[in-house]
């Protein structure tokens, strides 16, 4: 969600081709004036040309009458007082501008202006993305007027515009200090950070049309992001000779709560002047513009002409002006896309314009700066630390060990990955190197990771090893004298000639042995020769450079820490060498403090409010969470312990918990999107009631190191009211119309081109699941699924399961699809049934999700992937190994999940052959098969995930893979059976049936056609066999279970026996031969239909 000024870099649709095509949304007329209703949170405020009146703060909703009231603050939780400004007597907006630019210009940066064309970010100003190429030196600041035409919204929106203004700086070569160089322009705009929650965020900036990349954050000022802090790794497809620092303040968004306004309307533009009064006719007139008056047609033809004139620029060695005409075609294609006329294809088409048109102008832009040998110079390689050895002390007492790797804010993902490579590693490298010890300690938090070994020794133990030298012929010449190969081989060994024997070995050559003793090495000198490969071998799943000195590690490392005892241990790794100081909170009066020795470390954070221990973070964190809840009479759900308290614990290493309130008219809105926005956008627990399903107007956040809880409560409380106001002016624009009025808007959204749209999609599925009914009601027990009731259930909900995707809602939070549609459905009265099938058919969304559970709900959730993954295999989108742009693995393991979850009996061959029917291009059956062997794959991982033996699931699937469910508890009744072991009577009958299956396994046996002829029999074991093995066919069915099968089978084994013992099947005579095998023949077949014993091990 692009709020206010939100930083968001680059062309809208580089920001879109990150996240994914979404569906259009399609404005086709001014909103117009609602009339509030029940349940409905009451509009923003009418447009107008003069001033809009301010928003009355959100005041606590009263809590619950039952609840005790909350005291003032208690350890540290706090409701807000009334909303002021972050900053008393804040400047007005020229004057933060103003204040920047001087800030910035006492560093070192040049005042760049703002470019003369449209662009969707400060990140496309020549200034940034041409100029953080190459090898020359550039530091810039500057303001940015960013034009996004899909955030238009007439001026009605708060908190979202068409037009806000960032201010971009670039700092290259990084200076070391950007972060702290940040934090003084916050100060410098007058907001204290000893008083403010400042936080680094994960946020990893990725365009691959324009071949760029980047990793940093999103900068919070009390739950508000404020910035985007970015280091850049490349540009235009190349790598960055020296990566870059961006920093993209959002104005508006600072200004609004530096002066404490809840619209952009009311901050103070210059003294006696609004934003309002400056801007608001231009965000009313080009949002017009933008959502109503732009001709597509006339917006088509530019993008071709201008594309045709960067080309001709190109031809010219023109970058510069070719550069201009790549913004304007990113800017044609933005408008167009706020008219809705971009479909998925034509997307992909002007997304290959953009990306090679934006790879041509920065390779054009590199060779005439080396042309022009490069005017601004050279940046010169980074200062490297001189190496040095420890200073050994010369006591031999075991002492503490501390590593600490000290970085800029990790993802919360990399502290846990760094984190369990350090415990496994460790460990590892002390038994290495022969270095006795005590306990191991390993943690992280966003800016350390710390490695304390308890008792480490002083020395390596000693080692006595016998080391073989050259044979004796070799070492020692005709007399007995040493040879110079035998001198040699005592000299690398540190052993004298008079102490080698000779011994030889198995063949009897005689070699010269030596016996080696190693006294060891004192531990300060090993470890400080080991730790940098330790350092340098932690992986992540994105790492970056950010200096002249090639490491690379998920963010910059910026102080490296280790010590044994009172030594330190001065090893190098990217330019930086380890010392004896450690860096606590930046806002700390002290933010570098020495550590004396190891034994030290501890106490020293301890006393600077650093929780190194990620179990005790989140422990205290979840203590403090209940307690602030239960103020107010409420509760966090047992749910929120999981992903969102392990993100929150490595998002601090200094918690400091503050309860917030929201205003009770929001609670109106969908409480899902209130979850939503609480706890996937801000990192909030949500407040329920004791009930635990109806929510308070409470959140809790957990803010870094001491603030004031009163002031952080009130900078969340309003960025919360900010995303809730946007999700309710999205909500009431949806509530316009019914849902099924969204269903034709699908048309404008390519499903895939030659499948047609998501409204073709959506029709298919109407069609598809009466078929899919039809064959579930056909297997045995299910004749309800093919009921009148049911069908109509699922082709109704079906009609309206993609629907919601065309909503506001849903195109802002896309994670919402189906949720959405069924809060929608029941809103328009639709019964309750096909309100819960259009959320169903989502279902899984991830991993670990719900499944659909009604008949209706499976059916189309099943008719929905069984759709996307035949019409893209034949559409050739199949998945490969490197990709599956259509994430069509998730989808085949998302329907397998849903019938076996269920035990819905369904035949996957003939629901793929229902789906080919209804595609618009024609499905082979050779796709039918690719088709069904992907999904035989995804069953055989769904089983495997289970906790089945692949031999087992393997065995059961090359019977029944065609009915997945079947499959599925055929796994079971196998798997109980084989972890039975060689005592259980599967591996009794195993090994009777391996006799007559490797007997006819490459025989000449009689085609199946060919039936047994008991007249042909000549002993009585073979009359008893045959009955008995009639007995057992007859007693089992296609549904039989394993156990079913197993006591059918059991019969058989003493006639097998018998029948071996007596009888030899390969006799000279033919047809008694012949007749022999085709006993065997079935007696092997047996098996057939349940499951394939061949598959398990020791058949």
């Amino acid at each position: 969600m692009n709020l206010l000024g939100a930083p968001v870099r680059g062309f809208a649709p580089f920001k879109q081709h990150k996240q994914g095509a979404k569906p259009l949304r399609t404005l086709t007329q001014r909103p117009q004036p609602l009339r509030p209703g029940a349940g409905v949170v009451p509009p923003a405020a009418s447009r107008s040309l003069v001033r809009a009146a301010a928003a009355a703060p959100a005041t606590a909703a009263p809590a619950p009458a039952t609840a005790a009231p909350a005291p003032a603050s208690t350890n540290g939780f706090s409701t807000s007082p009334q909303r002021n400004g972050l900053v008393k007597d804040a400047p007005t907006f020229q004057e933060a501008i103003a204040k920047l630019q001087e800030y910035w210009a006492s560093k070192g940066c040049a005042i760049w202006l703002p470019h003369n064309t449209e662009v969707g970010a400060g990140t496309m100003n020549p200034a940034t993305f041409l100029r953080v190429l190459g090898p020359e030196p550039w530091n810039v600041a500057y303001a940015e007027p960013s034009i996004r035409p899909d955030d238009s919204r007439y001026g009605d929106n708060p908190n979202r515009l068409q037009r806000h203004t960032q201010f971009q700086v670039i700092l290259k070569p990084d200076p070391g200090n950007a972060q702290e160089l940040y934090l003084g322009s916050l100060e410098a705009l007058g907001i204290d950070t000893k008083v403010h929650d400042v936080r680094f965020v994960e946020d990893n900036w990725e365009s691959p049309v324009l071949g760029a990349w980047g990793l940093g954050w999103e900068v919070w000022l009390d739950g508000m992001e404020v910035t985007q802090f970015t280091y850049f790794q490349q540009a235009g497809g190349r790598a960055l000779d020296a990566p870059a620092v961006e920093i993209t303040y959002g104005l508006e968004r600072i200004m609004m709560s530096l002066q404490g306004v809840t619209n952009f309307k009311d901050i103070r533009y210059a003294p006696g002047v609004t934003y309002g009064e400056m801007f608001y006719q231009n965000e009313y007139e080009m949002s017009c513009y933008n959502l109503d008056e732009a001709d597509v047609a006339d917006q088509r033809a530019r993008f071709e002409l201008y594309d045709k004139e960067a080309r001709r620029l190109l031809a010219k060695r023109l970058p510069i002006p070719a550069y201009d005409h790549l913004l304007k075609l990113s800017h044609t294609f933005n408008i167009m896309d706020a008219r809705g006329a971009v479909g998925v294809t034509e997307r992909a088409d002007c997304f290959a314009t953009l990306r090679g048109l934006a790879r041509e102008i920065t390779g054009l832009w590199v060779s005439r700066r080396e042309e022009l040998e490069h005017p601004l110079g050279l940046i010169p390689p980074p200062a490297r630390p001189t190496p040095s050895r420890p200073v050994v002390s010369a006591s031999l007492e075991p002492r503490t060990l501390v590593l600490e790797v000290g970085t800029e804010e990790l993802p919360p993902d990399d502290v846990v990955a760094a984190v369990n490579q350090l415990r496994e590693r460790v460990p590892a490298l002390l038994s290495k190197l022969r270095l006795t010890h005590g306990s191991v300690h390993i943690e992280g938090t966003p800016r350390r990771l710390a490695v304390v070994v308890e008792a480490l020794a002083a020395r390596q133990a000693s080692e006595e090893a016998k080391v073989r030298g050259p044979p004796a012929k070799q070492a020692f010449g005709a007399d007995g004298s040493p040879t110079k190969a035998l001198e040699g081989f005592c000299r690398k060994n540190g052993v004298d000639v008079t102490s080698v024997t000779r011994e030889a070995d198995a063949k009897g050559v005689e070699y010269v042995f030596a016996v080696v003793r190693d006294a060891g090495r004192a531990a300060a000198e090993v470890l400080t020769d080991e730790l940098p490969a330790l350092v340098g071998g932690l992986s992540f799943k994105k790492s970056m450079r950010w200096n002249g000195h090639g490491a690379a590690f998920s963010r910059p490392m910026r102080w490296l820490l280790a010590l044994h005892g009172d030594v330190v241990l001065p090893f190098v790794y990217g330019g930086l060498q380890a010392g004896s100081s450690t860096r606590v909170l930046r806002n700390a009066p002290s933010p570098e403090l020495p550590v004396s020795s190891a034994e030290a470390y501890l106490p020293t954070l301890e006393a600077a409010g650093i929780s190194l221990s990620g179990t005790n973070r989140a422990e205290a964190i979840w203590r403090d969470v209940l307690e602030a809840a239960a103020e107010v009479g409420g509760l966090v759900p047992e749910s929120s312990r999981g992903d969102l308290l392990e993100e929150v614990t490595n998002l601090v290493e200094s918690p400091t918990v503050v309860r917030g309130a929201f205003a009770q008219e929001f609670l109106a809105l969908p409480s899902e999107v209130l979850v939503m926005v609480m706890r996937k956008h801000q990192r909030y627990f949500p407040v329920f009631a004791p009930d635990g399903c109806s929510l308070l107007p409470y959140f809790i956040t957990v803010a870094n190191g001491p603030v004031d809880p009163a002031v952080v409560a009130a900078g969340n409380e309003a960025v919360l009211r900010a995303r809730f106001e946007d999700a309710s002016f999205f909500y009431r624009e949806d509530l316009k119309q019914p849902l099924e009025a969204f269903r034709p808007k699908l048309s404008g959204t390519t499903f895939q081109k030659e499948l047609g749209s998501l409204l073709d999609k959506t029709t298919r599925l109407e069609r598809l699941v009466a078929p899919l009914a039809a064959a579930v009601a056909g297997q045995p027990g299910q004749s309800a699924w093919g009921e009148a009731g049911v069908r109509g259930v699922a082709a109704q909900a079906a009609a309206l399961c993609k629907a919601d995707l065309a909503t506001s809602t849903v195109t802002e939070m896309t994670a919402l699809a189906g949720t959405m549609g069924r809060h929608y459905a029941y809103k328009q009265g639709l019964p309750a049934a096909v309100a819960e099938a259009i959320f169903e058919a989502a279902l899984p969304r991830q991993a670990g999700d719900a499944l659909p559970s009604s008949p209706a709900g499976v059916l189309v959730a099943v008719a929905d992937r069984l759709d996307s993954l035949v019409g893209l295999f034949a559409a050739g989108c199949a998945p490969t190994a490197a990709a599956d742009p259509y994430g069509l693995r998730r989808a085949a393991y998302g329907m397998l999940q849903s019938l076996v979850s269920n035990g819905v009996s369904l035949s996957l061959r003939a629901a793929v052959a229902a789906a080919a029917e209804l595609q618009p291009i024609p499905v082979s059956g050779a796709v039918q098969s690719d088709v069904l062997s992907y999904l035989n794959g995804r069953l055989e991982q769904l089983l495997s995930d289970g906790g089945a033996p692949a031999e087992v699931v393997r065995a059961v699937l090359a019977e029944r893979g065609d009915d997945p469910a079947l499959a599925a508890k055929t796994v079971e009744q196998l798997r109980a059976e084989w972890e039975a072991g060689e005592s259980g009577r599967l591996r009794r009958v195993m090994a009777a049936f391996s006799r007559p299956t490797r007997i006819v396994r490459g025989k000449e046996v009689p085609d199946a056609s060919v039936a047994v002829d008991p007249a042909r029999f000549e002993g009585e074991e073979e009359r008893q066999l045959h009955a008995a093995y009639l007995e057992a066919r007859d007693k089992l069915t296609p549904g039989s279970s394993v156990s079913e099968w197993l006591a059918a089978a059991e019969p058989l084994l003493p006639p097998i026996d018998r029948f071996f013992e007596k009888v030899f099947v390969m006799c000279d005579d033919a047809a008694v031969r012949a007749n022999r095998l085709a006993l065997l023949r079935d007696l092997a077949a047996l098996p057939r239909g349940v499951m394939d014993l061949s598959q398990l091990p020791g058949f």
